[in-house]
């Protein structure tokens, strides 16, 4: 086939590839605008969801959501949907500040605790305007834990000489290949109990509660979201959707009120998929660089 029979092929390849993109384009827009149940687009006020699932450790995407729904003027109120046994202390705080900007800006949040919200898990919840937890819910565990190995006993015993040049007493605190000293230990302990009292200063604002009453069960100890209801740690016993209608009401909305699903990662095919059905076939601290291991909120 000579140049002039193969130009219009070309033209049309071309064409093909820009309708491919417009549309993909199409749909991630179309995605990012899920309406209750990720159906069609929501518009008007709106509860937006967001998700904490899992350990604690990387937060961007979560407080990207929050600072987008902070933003939107449709999002009228924030539930915070929690499944967390804690993680690494700066990240936990870095959500916990993201919610209280979300207050601010005058958007109520409801956090709603599912299986499992405990240590970093509830730090976060108690930046919320209100708690809901499920009667058998797992919460509570206030408390810091650091752990480290000593393997100087097993490095004898396979030959390993584990050498350490250092400017700085306590430069190689927490050293693997010997047993802590008693200075080490009480610099670490000082490290923890600070990070202990940010917690218990967290929970006693959010929940406004008196810190001399958070200290008595801020022991490390996990309580049912019953018990914790008792104990003032949480306001309601409900499920998540419950908690989207608290954050409705709070917002004045109506109930049952227009949502934002939370937005998951997905594949081009996962996303054709959904639009398309059948037709076509998603610790607690920065970490210390002398021994690399993180304080963590957890379980």
């Amino acid at each position: 086939m000579n140049a002039r029979g193969t130009r219009p092929l070309r033209i049309f390849a071309v064409a093909g590839a820009i309708w491919l993109g417009v549309l993909v384009l199409f749909l991630v827009a179309l995605a990012s605008l899920r309406g209750p149940e990720g159906g069609m687009p929501a518009f008007g006020p709106q509860v937006a969801i967001v998700e904490l699932e899992g350990l604690i450790l990387d937060v961007e995407d979560l407080v990207r959501d929050l600072k987008r729904h902070r933003e939107n003027p449709l999002v009228r109120a924030v539930v915070v949907r929690i499944n967390s046994p804690g993680g690494v202390v700066g990240p936990t705080q870095e959500v916990h500040q993201a919610i209280l900007r979300v207050r601010e800006a005058g958007k109520p949040v409801v956090a709603s605790l599912g299986a499992v919200a405990a240590s970093g898990g509830y730090y976060i919840a108690v930046a919320a305007d209100q708690i809901y937890a499920n009667p058998g819910t797992l919460t509570g565990s206030i408390g810091v834990i650091m752990q480290m190995a000593n393997l100087g006993e097993l490095f004898k015993k396979v030959g390993v000489d584990y050498v350490v040049v250092k400017a700085g007493e306590f430069k190689d605190l927490g050293n693997v290949s010997r047993p802590m000293l008693p200075e080490e230990r009480r610099v670490l302990q000082t490290l923890l109990d600070d990070v202990h009292g940010q917690f218990i200063q967290a929970v006693a604002e959010g929940r406004r509660i008196d810190a001399a009453d958070v200290r008595r069960f801020a022991d490390g100890r996990i309580f049912s979201g019953s018990q914790a209801k008792d104990m003032r740690m949480v306001d309601t016993l409900g499920s998540l959707e419950d908690a989207v209608n608290a954050a409705a009401k709070l917002a004045g909305l109506p109930i049952p009120p227009r949502v934002v699903l939370p937005r998951r990662k997905m594949s081009l095919f996962d996303l054709l998929k959904n639009q398309f059905g059948g037709l076509a076939s998603v610790a607690f601290t920065p970490s210390l660089p002398a021994f690399k291991t993180p304080l963590y909120l957890m379980d």
